[in-house]
């Protein structure tokens, strides 16, 4: 995914980020929820856990603050979390937080991979943490799991054909992984799902959502997404990582999700299916086509 490592002469050296860097102090925060919101009614598009809320803003302020007991001490330290500057998963791993999974997430042992991951980089010298032990053994599940095959052998995942980067990646969405998508939005879990660790050590490591200080985004009303402005998108869903901050490959995604969990027979989803066939956009337009026979084909199958 070539925003996580567009520029790996800067991401790899720590010394880009922060002058005369020293030390890298790595951190993780769970984010799998206490209380996992059940699915509402109609056609609704699923997120993948990490996105429903913004799970980088309160670590961020952990890290900020520990930076700033660091700096008291005459040090310079500097907080990244979501950033390109350091590619934080290999710091973890160099770093002992965990090992590298066969599905290239790192497992925190005892906690299994449900956290999103963050690194102070400082001036301070601080002892090197040891890498610790493999703990996947001879499971493969996540391999067997993928549901494009996109884990192309342990540790090594081939991003065109990974769910989670395809929505996200700009242009028309394969043919060939349209109906696997099924009724993902933005994201997919199916590898740390079925991962034993991630499924068994994380129950110990949750969050509560309830005083989260946004709506959690767990579902999407397809409809509702397919009939809002391009403002209302990007104030809903702007946290996303959304190419060129354009809402087109939202309306994308959300097509084809339509097209898999629609109901044909509904009034508004064929007003909404029909505005888009004759929409200005032809990328929008062949996926609307697309959606109709997908939602055709499942009422006659």
């Amino acid at each position: 995914m070539g925003f996580t490592y567009r520029n790996p002469e800067r991401s790899t050296d720590p010394q880009r980020a922060v002058e005369h860097a020293r030390s890298i102090i790595v951190a993780a925060r769970p984010y799998r929820a206490v209380d996992e919101p059940e699915r509402p009614p109609g056609a609704q598009a699923r997120v993948a856990r990490y996105a429903w809320v913004d799970h980088y803003a309160p670590l961020r302020i952990g890290l900020r603050a520990i930076a700033a007991r660091i700096k008291q001490a005459d040090h310079r330290a500097v907080a990244f979390a979501d950033d390109n500057s350091v590619v934080d998963r290999e710091v973890a791993h160099l770093g002992g937080l965990g090992w590298f999974g066969k599905n290239a997430n790192i497992l925190l042992p005892g906690a299994g991979s449900f956290f999103v991951l963050g690194s102070i980089i400082t001036t301070a010298e601080y002892p090197v943490g040891e890498p610790v032990a493999d703990g996947c053994g001879s499971c493969r599940r996540c391999l067997d799991g993928c549901p494009t095959g996109a884990i192309v052998a342990p540790g090594v995942v081939d991003a065109n054909t990974c769910l989670a980067w395809l929505v996200q990646r700009p242009g028309t969405f394969p043919v060939e992984y349209r109906e696997v998508l099924g009724d993902r939005l933005y994201g997919c879990d199916d590898c740390q799902e079925v991962c034993p660790p991630a499924v068994r050590l994380g129950d110990g490591h949750r969050v509560d959502l309830v005083d989260a200080s946004e709506p959690v985004q767990a579902w999407v009303d397809v409809l509702d997404l397919l009939e809002a402005t391009d403002d209302e998108l990007i104030e809903r869903h702007g946290r996303w990582y959304v190419a060129d901050r354009n809402p087109v490959w939202l309306r994308r995604n959300a097509l084809i999700v339509l097209g898999n969990t629609g109901d044909d027979g509904d009034e508004r989803t064929r007003r909404v299916l029909a505005g888009y066939r004759a929409h200005d956009d032809e990328m929008l337009r062949e996926h609307a086509e697309w959606a109709a026979r997908r939602l055709a084909d499942r009422v006659g199958a």
